[in-house]
Order: structure tokens, then sequence, then C-alpha cells
């Protein structure tokens, strides 16, 4: 291997793929230079590459001890410390702080530890010896420091590690709801309607549909991504293309539920301006969601009570209990909260004066770190405005947490699931905040596939492998509890990117997948989940690596099965008995037709209208193969004993009906999966999926609103039929 081969190799870039055709596809050169460097490695010439080479594979040997451990719980606790040779009567100290307080310590003759490899450094040799320690190690988040005194004169030499103790598993549906089997109702929460929306759904109307839902026998809710967006820039709106996925997209914040609205006289009078009603029945009676629309009416208030909440609540030397609590969530999110909220005022400050610095790489140099003095003294001079935005943190986190607690009181026995992206924007917040660990020189996409010839660019920044680990996974761990808060499972979208993800170079060259601590990721996957009580299932669609599927049911990680894909070999729809009991089954998701779209064609219309076929030959074989589809899964339903009578045939040209989709609905239910999810829309017999993946301003991705308000949908009674249907066919009582 060559010096180039061996350093992507250790920093985990794949030297080829095979494509969904069995094509094998080499990782060029080229490629290699592109993703190494993105990585914050110098290959710029030959002798570069050799040095970066040397750093990596000399960086464990000239650092006393790994970042990170994680560990099975129950597992013996052994370390492996490196250090030259020549120490053997020097003595090692080592200290044990577990997370929960308690410390121990203890020392041994570094001598006396066994050796377990050795190496030669610039003709300086080093060994690395093995520590075990007295004790298994409770689940959770320890840190271990150790300590090597020479003895005689000379330095001591020290250094810490992280040591992750975890559980084998997740929590399972079966360790939270009665035989493990439950069904729930999917929703945009932007699209739900109601009597006194501002334009978009909110928290509020979040919560009287999770009670809704509750009410018809639903265990649980789920969302889509609700991570942040651009409060300065309201036209960028799409969840799976977020700021930062630790924290809440302030736009979901209802405005009228704010505690400090009703003593803020300011914001009341504000709001009960003619033109501000004016402005605001328009977005409410809107077909389609205006963000920017939304944006002028929600800031502005939300900036009123601010105000009044700062000035009345935060008084120096008399901080009231609700600046208290707010205090607290400041403590609790740490410096998270307050580097988001700076990129926000940041946003704002540099996008209002120059659309064209959008991005924070396009800002002045000096203020493209978070640490640097620029931006201290932005922070300083911009204090109030800066806690404005952790004000909107704080409410949103309130208002989630306060729409779980209804649903829950309602019946939803696992409450919400929540949506995590499998990446953030580059030019949002978290990379701003961790370039290191968020790549900058490459974006996450997908290869060639046969809907996709060139492959995918979804222009998103995937975590650094190598960065990730030397921050001891600390971004990770906080990004996935913030998507656990307040919720009683986390999907994970494209959940194969914890073994591997598609990187394409920024340049647009050919991409290469990238491999990712899969064991050490799913561990802290499932201490969070332990921790949180918190089901997890993995969105497993696509391009599936061997053996990925059984190690997630090892880990407890439930699948995610779309009945349009799940197929026997003759093309016919699998019968239930065929589905795995450790996965959620749907019959469609947000980037597939509707029900009602797939029966009528109505997806393919659209991609005719949009010109989206290749030629006339690809539409009329799609046409074709949707009519065939339709014969089967009528034939499915009549096999199962669940096709309605008013379908006499098998004749896939009969019209769409509400019985239809109820019928596929029980046959679904019947599955062994554990959890069965129905989409809003198919309840509600809409047309119109969420979101046309391939288009970006010719399809209305993100922005539909529901045919139904929150109040009208728990009344009607197709859903309520539907409902019956699922609770009966499940028996869930």
């Amino acid at each position: 291997m060559s010096d180039l081969d061996r350093l992507a190799e250790r920093v985990g870039i794949e030297p080829f793929y095979h494509d969904i055709w069995g094509n094998r596809r080499e990782t060029s050169r080229e490629t290699q230079v592109a993703l190494i460097s993105a990585m914050g490695l110098d290959v710029g010439s030959d002798e570069a590459i050799a040095q970066s080479l040397r750093t990596v594979e000399e960086r464990p040997w000239r650092t006393m001890l790994p970042p990170v451990l994680v560990l099975d719980e129950g597992a013996e606790l052994s370390v492996p410390v490196s250090a030259p040779a020549g120490l053997e009567d020097a003595t090692l100290i080592w200290t044990l702080a577990e997370e929960g307080g308690a410390e121990q310590r203890g020392e041994a003759g570094f001598g006396s530890l066994p050796v377990a490899a050795n190496v030669a450094l610039d003709g300086l040799r080093f060994e690395r010896r093995t520590l075990a320690l007295p004790r298994r190690l409770p689940l959770g988040y320890h840190t271990l420091t150790v300590e090597v005194r020479p003895r005689g004169l000379g330095g001591a030499l020290s250094g810490a590690v992280r040591l992750i103790v975890a559980p084998e598993r997740c929590v399972m549906p079966q360790d939270v709801v009665p035989d493990g089997r439950t069904w729930g109702i999917g929703v945009q929460v932007y699209s739900l309607k109601s009597a006194d929306d501002w334009g978009m759904g909110d928290f509020d109307d979040l919560a009287r549909f999770a009670e809704a839902a509750g009410g018809l026998g639903a265990g649980l809710v789920g969302l889509n991504p609700l991570h942040a967006l651009f409060p300065a820039d309201p036209h960028h709106f799409g969840p799976y293309s977020p700021s930062s996925r630790t924290f809440l997209n302030v736009l979901y914040i209802d405005v009228e539920a704010v505690p400090d609205l009703a003593d803020a006289p300011a914001a009341q009078e504000a709001i009960a301006q003619e033109a501000f009603q004016r402005d605001l029945a328009a977005a409410r009676a809107a077909e389609l969601v205006d963000y920017p629309a939304v944006a002028r009416l929600k800031l502005p208030v939300l900036r009123t009570l601010h105000a009044y909440f700062h000035a009345n609540h935060l008084k120096e030397g008399d901080v009231s209990p609700r600046g208290q609590a707010f205090r607290a969530f400041q403590r609790e999110m740490s410096g998270d909260l307050r580097r988001h909220a700076l990129f926000d005022a940041l946003h704002e400050h540099f996008y209002s004066a120059d659309p064209n610095r959008w991005q924070w790489q396009t800002w002045p140099e000096e203020y493209r770190s978070p640490d640097s003095g620029a931006v201290a003294d932005f922070a300083r001079d911009h204090a109030e405005r800066v806690e404005f935005f952790e004000y909107l943190q704080w409410e949103a986190d309130r208002q989630l947490e306060q729409a779980a607690i209804r649903g829950r009181k309602a019946g939803l026995a696992l409450g919400f699931y929540r949506d995590l992206a499998v990446a953030g924007h580059p030019g949002g917040a978290a990379s701003w905040a961790d370039p290191q660990v968020l790549v900058q020189g490459a974006n996450v996409g997908a290869p060639p596939d046969q809907f996709n010839m060139k492959g995918q660019n979804w222009g998103l920044a995937p975590f650094s492998p190598v960065a990730l680990r030397e921050a001891a996974y600390e971004p990770f761990i906080r990004m996935v509890r913030a998507n656990m808060r307040h919720a009683g499972a986390l999907r994970i979208d494209h959940v194969m990117a914890l073994k591997h993800l598609f990187w394409i170079p920024s340049d647009g060259g050919d991409g290469a997948y990238v491999e990712y601590p899969f064991e050490d990721l799913r561990r802290i996957i499932a201490l969070e989940s332990r921790r949180q009580n918190c089901i997890v299932i993995g969105e497993d669609l696509g391009t599936v690596p061997e053996g990925f599927r059984p190690a997630m049911q090892a880990a407890g990680i439930l699948s995610y099965r779309v009945l349009y894909f799940e197929r026997a070999s003759d093309g016919g729809f699998l019968p239930p008995g065929a589905y795995p009991a450790d996965a959620m089954v749907t019959i469609t998701t947000h980037d597939l037709a509707t029900f009602k779209g797939f029966w009528t064609g109505h997806d393919l219309e659209w991609r005719t209208r949009l010109d989206l076929y290749p030629g006339k030959e690809a539409q009329d074989k799609d046409a074709w193969d949707r009519g065939v589809d339709r014969w089967r899964l009528l034939q499915a339903l009549a096999r199962e004993g669940v096709k309605p009578a008013s379908y006499p045939t098998d004749d896939g040209g009969q019209p769409y009906s509400r019985e239809l989709v109820e019928a596929a609905h029980r046959y679904l239910a019947t599955t062994a999966g554990r959890i069965v999810m129905v989409q809003i829309e198919d309840a509600l017999g809409e047309i119109e999926q969420p979101n046309l993946p391939g288009t970006i301003n010719q399809h209305p991705n993100w922005r539909r609103r529901l045919g139904r308000t929150v109040e009208e949908i728990a009344a009607d009674s197709g859903v309520r039929s539907l409902a019956a249907a699922v609770t009966a066919a499940r028996g869930v009582t």
C-alpha cells in the first residue's frame, strides 16, 4: 500500500464500494486526497502525506491514554497506557472519578504491568502496558486519570481517558408497553392547523394533536425533525438541513402560550393592531406555510416578551422564580446553548447587513471562531440580543415538554417519537461551534442508483470520525441526548451513517464511503436510551451494508419497514408474517407518495409535470409498474382476508376509497412489527406528499398544511374508523 492508501485506511476512507448494480467502484487518489484534506490533514505533497501518516500512526503511542474507551456493562476494566521505555522503576498512580461522584485511587509499579506492544519512533522506544483496575464500573460516563512518576529526578507523565460503560441493548417496546405492541400517528408539526394558529403548526397545536391521538387509542405521535433552523432567514425551512441538531426550531413557539404575554401590555397592544390582525388572518388562511410571514408575526412579539422578561425577572440581586428557571436552563445546556445563541445573533447581524454573508464562512475572519476576541466583544456588546436567542430556546423547550406531558396524560404510552436528521448544514451553528468535528470540505450524499444516475449530494456536513473520537464522542452524545429529550422514541434518519456514510468532496469529485466507529456509537445510543427510557428506531432504507441489520437487532434498534418496499422475489407484497418483530412498520414516509397519491398515480403526475423523467420510456414504465403494484396489493389484501367487499376483483384500475386505505392499514397492523405508524395524510385521505425528493422550489416541499384543523381531526369519521381498525388489528387495549 502507498502512504496515501495507508493514511486513507487509518482515517476510515473505504477503498471501494459496490453500487446498486453490483459494480465495484474504486476510490480514486483524487477522492482520497480531497476527503483526507477535509478532515484537516495535510496531503498537499508526498512529503506532507508521509508526515500526516506518521502523525496519525504515532498519536496513540505518543499520547499516554486514548481519548475514550467504550466498554460493555460488566466488562473487566483494562486500559492501555503508552509511555517511553525505561520506566520500569516508575510508580503509576491512578484516580478513577465515577460519574456519580465516587472516587477511587490506587497505584502500581509501572514495570509490573504487562507489556502488550512496543514500537520504535525516531530512535525512541515506546511501550504499551495494560492497567487492570480492580472493579467493574456502573453504567455511565467516568474519567480515569493516570500519572507515571519516574524514580528520582524527572517530570511525571500524565493523561486522562473517558470511560463510557454502556448496556448491550436499547430500551425496547416490550419494556415500556404491554405485549410490546402499539401504534401511532405521524405528523409534520408545521402542517397542523387550528383556529388560533399563526400560519403554521406550533407546540400548542402539537399538544392538542397528541391529546386527540391519545383519545383515538394511539400509543405515540411521530414528528418530523424539530431541529433549529435559521431565525434570521426563514426562507431556509427544510427540517433535514438544520443549523443545529441539538436545539429547536423557535418558529414552533406558540406566542400566545408564552407566560410573559399576560404581563406585557406592549406585546398585547402590538398583537391587537389592525394591521397585525390582518396579516395574522392572511397567514392563518394560507394553503401553504409562508415561513417569512410567520417569522414577521412571531419574532417581533417574542422580542418584546424577552425585553419584558429581562427587565422584570432578571433584575440584578432580585431574580424571580421564573428568572431562576431560565438560569437553570442556561446552566443545564452549558456552553452549547451560549454558542448556539451567539451564532444566531451573529448570523442575524451579518445576514441582515449583507445577504451574501449567509454562511459563517463568509463572515469577517475574526468572527469565524467562537473563541475569538472579536466574538467575545460581540457577545459583550450584544448581551441582551444573545440572551434573546437563549430565551427562545428555553421557551421552545418548555412548550415541547408541556406538549409531551399533555399527550401522555391523554393516553400516549410512548409519547412522541422525534426524528434525528443525518447531518447539519455546513453554514450552521453546529458547524461554527465545532469546526474541527464537523467537516468543512465534504458533503453527505448517496452513490449513484437507478433513481439518481449521478448520485445525490445533500449539502450537509458530516462528523469527522477522527475528530469525533478525539473529542471523546462528546458532540455525538450531546446531540443524541438532546433529541431524546421529551420523547419516548427516537427515529434516526439514514441509520447506516452509524457505520459508514457517503462523502462527496466539495469540489464535486467522485465520492467514497467513510467508516465510523459503529460499535462505540451504538453503545452510546443504548446508554442514552436506557437513561431516558427512549426506544430507538433506525431508518434503514436504501443500500444497507451486509450484516448491519442483525447488528441493529442485537443493539435493540428497531428496523424501519415501509409497505411499498417490502416485496417478495416475484415483486409481490410480503405477507404480514414475513415482517420482522423488531421493527416499526408504515405504509409510506414523508418522501414518498401518500396512499391516495400512490393509488391514483398522483406522484407520477408530479414527476411528469416537472420533467423529472429522462424520457417517455421511463415514464411509461413507471405508469405500467404502478398498475401492476395496485393489482398486487389487492391480491395481498385478499390473501389476508381484509380486501373491502367494494373491490370485487383484483383489477388495479378500481378507484381509491377510504375503505381501501383502512384495509391496507389492517393488513399492516397484523404484522409482527412492534410499532405500526399511520401517517396523518393517509388517515385524512390527503393526496399530496410533504416532500418530493429531487426538487427544491418546483414542488412546495415542507410547506403543505393539512386539510383539517386539529379540532376537526379527532371528530373525523374516517380517522376514527381507521384508528379503531388499527387498534383492533393490533390487539391493543
